[in-house]
This record gives C-alpha cells, structure tokens and sequence, in this order.
C-alpha cells in the first residue's frame, strides 16, 4: 500500500513530491510482475556468474590450502558491506575458450573497521586468475574509480599472468595490462593508499602490481617472480624450486619484498584488517550532508510505477518520491521545459542536483504563444536550456549530480531545428562535459542517441554507471533502428535487382531487431564495463549513497569554466 512517513512541520508542503499512484490498478500490477520477473532473472544469472569456475575449481583452490577470491571478500569486508561492481563483465564473451566469468577479477567497494575500500580480487577459479582483454579493463575501471574518488585499494593477489591466446590484446594499449602498473604509480603519487596481498601465484609483469603498492604481504606456499622456474630453466639454464626462485620465506628474508609474510590465507587478511584500522583521516570534500531521512513513500513501489512500454507513459516524478529523502525535491523551472525534471534533493542525507527525463507527455506555449504538445523522454530546446543552466548552478553551489535516464534522444523536426535544438543541446552537452561536481548516472529505461551524451553517459565521466534491467543502451531503440537498417538493405538488394517480398521484408525486420535488441540489452553494456552495475530498482538510492560516500572522499574540486557557450 502506498504510504506516508511522518514528516516534520519545516517541511514545505509546495517541495514534497505528491503520489497519485493507485496500487490496485491492473497497470500498476502487470507492472510490477515484469520488473519482479527482471530483478529475478538478473538475479539467478549473478548468482551463476559467482559460482566462478565451478566446484571443480574451488576444490582444488582449497586443496592448495587457499580461499577462494569470494571466501577471501567474505572475510576481509566488515558483514553485509561489499557492494559488487562489474558482476557482469566478459559475460558472454570468451566462450571458445570456456568463458570468463566476471572477467576472472572480483571488484566492490567495501568498509573496513567501516572505513570505505576498494577490493579488487583475483578469481584463480577462473583460468587460474589470468588476465583477459576484460580482466585488464575491470581492473582498470576499478582503479579509475578509486582515483576519481581517493577511495584506498587492496588488492588480493592469485593470477597466472596474461592469457596467452589473447597477448595481443592483453598487453599492450592504453587500457590494457600495463596500465594496472601506470595506475599503482599515478594513486601512490596522489596518496591513494594501496594495500597488496600475494595469495597464490603473482608472475611476469604481473609481479610488478604488488611491489608498487604501500604494503605488500605474502602467504606461505606463495609465488612471487619475474619468471616462473620454467621459464628461467629455458632462458637461462638454472634450476630452482618455485619457493627458492620467489617464495615468501626468500622475500621476507632476503630480497625484503614484502612487508608482512603470513601463514594463511585468513593470517594475511587479518594482517590487512589491522594496518587497515589504524590508517589517519584525510580532509573530506565540500559536499553538504545532513542526518539522512528515509524516502516518504515505498521503494516497493517503484516496480508498479515503471512502464516500459512507450504508448504509456509514466510519471518521472513517482519514481522520485522513492528515492530522495522524505519526498522532498525543490523543482526548478517547473513550468518551463517540462520534459526534463531539474530539481535539489537529498539522497541519504546528501545534497544533490537531478536531472531526469519526464516520460510524461506535457503542452508547451512557444515564443510565438502557440501551444504544442512535447513528449516525454525527448529533449527539446526549452528542456536544454534549462539543464544547462541548472548544471551549472549546481557546480557554482557544489552539488553533485545526479542523471536519471529514460531519453529518446532530441526532437528532430523543422520546428525544432528553427527554434535552435542543436544549439540548446549543445550547450547542455558543454555543462555536463565540463560539470566539476560528482556525476552519477543512473539508465532507468532507453539511452538513446545524442540523448545518452547530455545526460551524462559513459564517455562524460560519471563517477558511476548504474542501470535497471529495463535500461536499454544504442544509438537508437530497436524498432527505429531495424526499420531504418531493413529499408537500406532493401534498396540495396533492389539496386541489384532483386525484390522481396512482404513475408521476405518481415523476417528480415525480425532477425536485424532480434541482434539490436541484444545488443542494446543492459547486460550487453555491462559486459563490456560500459555499465558498472545492474541494480534492483528497490536498491537505487543504497548505490546512490554508496556513490556519494565514494566520491565523499575526494576534497579536491577543479575551478569549473564553460569555455565558449553558443547563445
């Protein structure tokens, strides 16, 4: 049922978020049976990419006298505190060679003593921990979040190295192996505390991780060398055992590697625990936070409010009142507009900028006094102009924002080009590239088009990506695009001169559609790293404010200049 926390008196009645949301509704219900039937598929499919290797695997993780990267986790974050990024990454990728699940490389922010971690994890029940394409740009992703934020790093160490199959695409580029190295350098630099543990087998370049971080541990029964005694036997000539050529014992006592040597797994991460415990703080960032307050109205709810289906739309705005604290959001621009919601909130105590597309069809009075009627989920002059300004309010004040995605893209049309639309959009595109504040993204349904870029998507620097399982992530959606790609094919085909037929014209229609919407499929994204992590709708505010508090620990915010702005 719908309800109503107790708010206090203070609270403006014209800022709280009103519902008109009739939960026995057969909308609201079928709603609810497709989104709960989409967490729980998303759901069963993590629940099997955790699994890793396979029990076959983890038994002989735990024959060698090792926890699995999981157990390790487990132990090592404070109860109920990992918070998984990149679940999905290489999923379905790699399966000539049996896949990779999770890319081999588990990846979360967690607390320790409550104090908030990155984790990046080794996962040698996958291919014994080597590194894939994906591996590399997880790690990589992981990094860049810590940097961006000043979140400290450790790193649980039990790899193989490089798949080898896959050199070329392993080792050399700017987002490839080397660039874990490059990263270790640039966060000590910048004071970025980095903690590595050696807990199984660290070899060739890979070496180099954990020498580079502040702390380096290592477990008995361990592996720390250049070349592995293979290798140095075909290179060179020599003999040596595995534990005489880099064991712990020779690190600790004679090449003086590593800081700490333990004897066991859970030695070592109760070792990380107590250096982790007695770090000192650092200045925290400007961003204003208060008591946090819970949202008025149920998160339940959001599952029967959301609706996929373009002919109906939905209000943006109940969504909303479930996320911010106590429903209360300050509207700017209310009456201007209307297809995009700009407004101040709270998230978990912190203060924050939305910017959200309105799925809700709204009429619009032009310069010229004509009425029109705008629909939602499209950006159109007046929706850019406003975001661009209000973007840059919030870096003026130094409020982080947040993007909440369900864009068709910009409207196209006469009307639209005379009134200027590539202009406003490029003017909202400026804000947001050269936004200081912390960008979250949220994708809640499509991401379309240049729509995608004003709204903060990937290549504009988010702290985070989080998507619904309803997110859909292309240029443009299926439809759209299946009908503009069977229509070239078409004239293609009768260029040559042959013609098909409607049954023919149709079944082309179907296949194009059925390989677009996979690939638009937020799993696809997430696959790739383009998405950090695919959320419960429920759960949207507890990533936001895990967001918050990550991006809480940088202090350090850039002079915020626009450069040139079209007018």
């Amino acid at each position: 049922m719908v309800h109503r926390r107790e708010v206090s008196q203070s609270t403006a009645a014209s800022s709280l978020l009103p519902s008109k949301v009739d939960p026995t509704s057969a909308r609201f219900e079928a709603n609810m049976r497709f989104m709960a039937d989409l967490v729980s598929q998303v759901r069963n499919e993590e629940e099997k990419i955790r699994e890793g290797g396979g029990a076959k695997a983890t038994d002989n993780q735990h024959a060698k006298g090792r926890l699995t990267a999981r157990e390790r986790i487990h132990l090592l974050a404070d109860r109920g505190t990992f918070f998984e990024l990149g679940v999905y990454a290489a999923y379905g990728m790699y399966e000539e060679w049996g896949g990779a699940p999770s890319a081999g490389v588990i990846t979360g922010l967690a607390r320790i003593h409550t104090r908030l971690v990155m984790i990046i994890a080794n996962d040698a029940t996958v291919k014994a921990g080597a590194f894939f394409p994906m591996t590399s740009k997880k790690v990589i992703r992981a990094q860049n979040i810590a940097l961006e934020n000043r979140v400290p790093t450790l790193y649980l160490v039990d790899s193989a190295g490089v798949f080898l199959p896959l050199q070329e695409d392993v080792f050399p580029d700017t987002d490839d192996f080397g660039r874990v190295f490059r990263n270790n350098a640039v966060m000590s630099a910048q004071g970025i505390p980095q903690i590595a543990a050696i807990m199984g087998m660290c070899v060739a370049g890979g070496g180099y991780l954990p020498v580079m971080c502040d702390h380096v541990l290592m477990t008995d029964g361990s592996g720390l060398f250049l070349a592995g005694p293979a290798l140095v036997q075909a290179a060179i000539g020599q003999i040596y055992s595995a534990e005489e050529l880099g064991g712990a014992a020779m690190h600790a006592a004679i090449s003086g590697t590593v800081d700490y040597r333990e004897p066991s797994d859970e030695a070592c991460i109760a070792r990380i625990r107590s250096i982790v415990e007695k770090w000192g703080y650092r200045r925290q960032s400007p961003w204003d936070r208060k008591q946090p307050e819970e949202p008025a109205l149920a998160a339940e709810e959001i599952y029967g409010i959301y609706d996929s289906s373009p002919a109906r739309p939905y209000d943006t705005k109940e969504v909303l009142a479930r996320i911010v604290d106590v429903g209360r959001f300050d509207e700017y621009k209310s009456e201007y507009g209307k297809t995009l919601i700009c407004g101040y909130a709270r998230i978990g105590g912190f203060a924050v900028g939305i910017v959200a597309n309105q799925k809700l069809h709204a009429q619009q009075t032009d310069h010229e006094g004509h009425k029109r009627m705008e629909f939602g989920g499209v950006i159109y002059t007046e929706s850019a102009e406003k975001a661009a300004r209000f973007i840059m309010d919030c870096n003026q004040n130094l409020i982080p924002l947040v993007f909440f995605h369900d864009v068709n893209g910009f409207m196209v049309g006469r009307d639209a080009e005379w009134s200027g639309i590539i202009k406003a959009g490029a003017k909202m595109v400026n804000a947001v590239s050269n936004s200081v504040v912390p960008k979250i993204t949220v994708i809640v349904g499509g991401s379309f088009g240049a729509g995608h870029y004003a709204m903060c998507g990937k290549a504009y620097d988010p702290r985070f990506v989080f998507a619904w399982p309803t997110a859909k992530y292309a240029v443009m959606s299926g439809d759209s695009a299946a009908g503009t790609l069977v229509e070239i094919k078409v004239k293609q085909l009768e260029r040559g001169g042959k013609k098909l037929s409607e049954e023919e014209k149709k079944e082309l229609y179907e296949s194009v559609k059925r390989t677009y919407d996979e690939q638009t499929d937020p799993r696809y994204g997430a696959a790739r790293l383009w998405i950090d992590k695919i959320i419960d709708p429920v759960e949207t505010r507890e990533a936001l404010v895990q967001a918050l508090e990550a991006a809480a620990l940088n202090p350090d915010v850039p002079e915020f200049k626009v450069g040139v702005l079209q007018t």
